[in-house]
């Protein structure tokens, strides 16, 4: 069972990115995320109500809500989807695959964990590999800035989605289950992102053909409801540590789509930096991430 859930984590959340490009068009960014989100509170909050999961929360559990409503289902997505503009998919999805990384360093300053020395190696190969992964086309010739934009903003919205996380486990450790949590967030994302439509003048786009949809369906049932349902799931049966393990594999995922379905071409520096950015996840959860570990203090974290 381990298994499968992560398999279904991996293959959704790894997919994900070549759905986001497929929704780039005349409908504009804003509008595009808070469809996601929109529709997939619209889908969640039924499910959790009629099966009894829809836990009691207090006021104050609101602030955190809505914090993570603006890390992890607004902010973070207006930043990848806008990266996905400038550099393919697959890219982006490596960028975010350090998210493991950034974690580690927001553990330490929220939480006060210790950084230690495997998570010092992991940033350093890992940063490694995006270097070499970006060398030809930020510094290939003339600095090209399409790709240091979507560089930084890819980095931005892994920043939110790491900060999200701490949010999350906040909630978590005063009682909030995670699906409660991220079903009040997604509501509330939802609503930050409508009324920055409002207040920017963006117009609301009606979803232009039959492949927006289709990917903007996916995205709400798929990458957003059915992909935290079976990653909580997971964290819940091997903890969120090992969970995070998933991290690790999206790049892989996400870089084959991008070849086979955006034309992204692969050189020896891509090969070798991919390889090294996946080994600085690898570092960071060097241990088996399927065995289930020893009982310990209930622990949750949202993901992508």
């Amino acid at each position: 069972m381990n298994l499968f859930l992560f398999a279904a984590t991996v293959l959704i959340w790894g997919s994900t990115w070549l759905a986001i490009a497929l929704e780039l068009g005349p409908v504009p960014v804003l509008v595009s995320v808070f469809y996601r989100f929109a529709l997939a509170a619209l889908i969640l909050w039924p499910l959790l109500l009629l099966s009894g999961r829809m836990a009691n929360t207090r006021p104050r559990d609101h602030l955190f809500m809505g914090l993570q409503g603006l890390c992890l289902f607004s902010l973070n997505f207006l930043c990848f989807y806008n990266a996905t503009a400038y550099i393919p998919s697959g890219l982006v999805s490596v960028i975010f695959s350090l998210a493991t990384i950034y974690n580690a360093v927001n553990a330490r300053l929220f939480f006060g964990e210790r950084i230690t020395a495997r998570a010092v190696l992991a940033t350093a190969v890992g940063v490694a590999g995006l270097v070499l992964i970006f060398w030809h086309d930020l510094f290939g010739g003339a600095l090209n800035l399409d790709a240091l934009k979507g560089v930084g903003l890819a980095a931005l919205g892994t920043l939110f989605f790491s900060l999200g996380n701490m949010v999350s486990r906040k909630l978590s450790s005063t009682g909030v289950p995670p699906l409660t949590a991220n079903a009040w967030g997604m509501g509330y994302g939802a609503l930050f992102l409508i009324a920055l439509i409002g207040l920017s003048g963006v117009p609301l786009v009606a979803p232009p053909s039959a492949s927006y949809v289709g990917a903007l369906l996916y995205l709400a049932l798929f990458g957003s409801v059915v992909g935290f349902t079976t990653y909580l799931m997971l964290v819940a049966r091997i903890g969120s540590g090992r969970a995070a393990y998933a991290t690790v594999m999206f790049p892989v995922i996400a870089l084959l789509l991008s070849w086979a379905f955006e034309g992204y071409h692969w050189q020896w520096q891509t090969v070798l930096g991919v390889g090294l950015t996946l080994l600085g996840n690898a570092i960071m959860f060097a241990r088996a991430p399927f065995r289930v570990p020893r009982p310990a203090a209930p622990e949750g974290r949202a993901a992508h």
